[in-house]
């Protein structure tokens, strides 16, 4: 999510170590980090859900041992074809009436803040 939202960044004009939430750090873009908490339920969240839910996660999956546990390599490919499955899934935009995928929507969201600072348009929570 994290990459994803870096990436988006660098589609608009935002800096993306100036941050709100993130404290800022040398070596890390914490504007990535505020905005990718907007996305990590609707995204990240739901597909852990839906593999855990759909048994789609099985022993194979995992390494390490309890309270250590990792993906293994089939697991990081079960979890990454979900998660770009995810990015290119569509829904409504209420406001564009037109369906977008929510990759675009983290970056119309990236926009709505370029707008918010630049004093064109107040941004909601």
């Amino acid at each position: 999510m994290y990459t994803t939202t870096l990436s988006e960044i660098y589609n608009t004009q935002l800096n993306p170590t100036i941050s709100f939430l993130h404290e800022p750090f040398e070596r890390r873009f914490s504007l990535a980090l505020d905005v990718s908490e907007i996305f990590k339920s609707i995204i990240i969240d739901r597909i852990i859900l839906k593999l855990v839910n759909k048994n789609m996660l099985d022993d194979a999956c995992f390494r390490g041992e309890i309270g250590d546990m990792l993906l293994s390599e089939k697991g990081k490919k079960l979890f990454l074809t979900e998660y770009n499955e995810k990015l290119s899934t569509t829904i409504k935009h209420r406001g564009l009436e037109q369906n977008v995928s929510f990759k675009r929507l983290i970056r119309l969201e990236l926009y709505k803040l370029v707008k918010h600072c630049l004093g064109e348009k107040e941004r909601k929570a």
